[in-house]
Parts: C-alpha cells; structure tokens; sequence
C-alpha cells in the first residue's frame, strides 16, 4: 500500500434543515469543536490519506478556510469547493479536482465525524483488491416496504440488510466513469455506490463498521454525538 496515492472527498455541504439551527450542521460545535473539524481529523491522521478536498456550501468557502483549515492547521487539504444543488454534484465537484496520480478515492460525509481509523484503511485495502467498497452495518430493526398509501407490501429479510456508511472507495478511474455516465444521463442517486452498481459491471465489497459511525442530521443525533466525545 506504500506506494497508493489517495485521495477523500468530503461532501459539506448540506444546510441540515432537521437540525434546526441556524448554523450548518456540520458547524455545529461538539465540545468546542465543529463536527466538520472531526471529520477532517480522522483523515488527516491517517497515513494511508494523501489528499482531503473539502466540499461546501455556497457561500462558505471563505469561512471554512478560515474557521476550519486554517485555524486546525490542516496540512493535506488540497482544495475548497463550492458544493452543487444535491450532494451527487458536490461529489462530482470534488472528482474533477483529484490529482491525477491518485490511485484511490474515498467519498465520507462531512457530518460523519466518528469514523475510525481501521475502518479507513480496509476500505482502501478493499478498495484496491476489489475496486469498489462501502463500508455498512448490519440493520437491528426488522424493515418494511410500503406502498404510497403506507401500507406494508414486503418485509424483506434482515440478514440481507445492511445500513450502508462512509467513506465509500473506490479506484479512482472506476468512479469518475459511474459519475461521468451518471452526469451525461442527469441520474441522480442517494449515494455513490449506486452510481457503479447502475453503470458499470462489477461486484461492490461490504466492510463491516461501526454502530458509532454515525451521521449527524437531527437533534437526537446530535445528542449521541455529545454523549461519545463526553465518553
């Protein structure tokens, strides 16, 4: 792995409406501290990480510079982006902008602040084996399907389930064609492996994660992420 060059893209830019706080959620403070300066954190420290661009709001460049790169220091941060309409723009934003001599890209939500090292470096392990892989958990809940009116329709089986997570990884030609296609088509999806598994015929790896790798959207979730720095 010495000689991978990789690269994480850091989708920021979502304004949390179900927070309701006047604050982006992923500028929230957890002890002090914004969510997103954790997120940045996890990769910064890790070794196998080359390369972070960050992806944010508009408008918000300027304070994320300062507020969060300048002031933690950060010293592999490549780019500041401003962020697309949805999430899948944000990303493709971010595509465009990794070097070329990177071998491996991660995608990983900038409000998911718990993620672990370990976790990082066996998606790119399997990330380079297998050229794709999403790091998930296996659901607790029992799930329903329903139709437009609620009512049940199918109960799938639970040990088929998993809670899919970030970082996503990939070989980087592999996703910058799934994003391409994605782009020409105007298809959008609700994370990036979809993107793959709709436009290129290859096998997408599990990582088994963590519970506590959680994504801050709502007030509850913001509770539990106290509640794990107070720990």
């Amino acid at each position: 792995m010495n000689n991978v060059q990789c690269t994480v893209i850091i989708p920021a830019a979502g304004k949390g409406k179900r927070m309701k706080n006047d604050k982006s959620k992923q500028y929230i403070e957890l002890d002090g501290k914004p969510i997103l300066a954790y997120t940045i954190d996890a990769f910064e420290k890790c070794n196998e990480i080359q390369n972070i661009i960050l992806v944010v709001g508009k408008d918000e460049v300027d304070y994320c510079r300062k507020e969060i790169v300048e002031k933690y220091n950060y010293q592999k941060i490549i780019a500041i982006l401003e962020g697309g309409k949805e999430r899948q723009d944000s990303v493709y934003e971010g595509i465009k902008k990794v070097p070329e001599d990177s071998d491996i890209v991660l995608i990983h939500d900038g409000a998911r602040p718990f993620i672990g090292a370990e976790q990082i470096k066996q998606t790119i392990d399997d990330g380079i084996k297998y050229g794709a892989c999403v790091l998930g958990v296996k659901v607790k809940d029992t799930i329903k399907v329903v139709d437009d009116d609620n009512n049940i329709v199918d109960t799938p089986n639970r040990n088929n389930l998993w809670a899919i997570q970030t970082p996503q990884t990939f070989k980087k030609e592999l996703i910058a064609l799934a994003y391409q296609k994605a782009q020409n088509d105007n298809y959008c999806a609700t994370d990036d492996s979809m993107l793959v598994e709709k436009y290129l015929d290859i096998k997408i790896k599990i990582v088994e994660g963590l519970y506590s790798n959680i994504k801050i959207t709502t007030i509850e979730d913001l509770i539990i992420a106290k509640n794990f720095i107070d720990q």
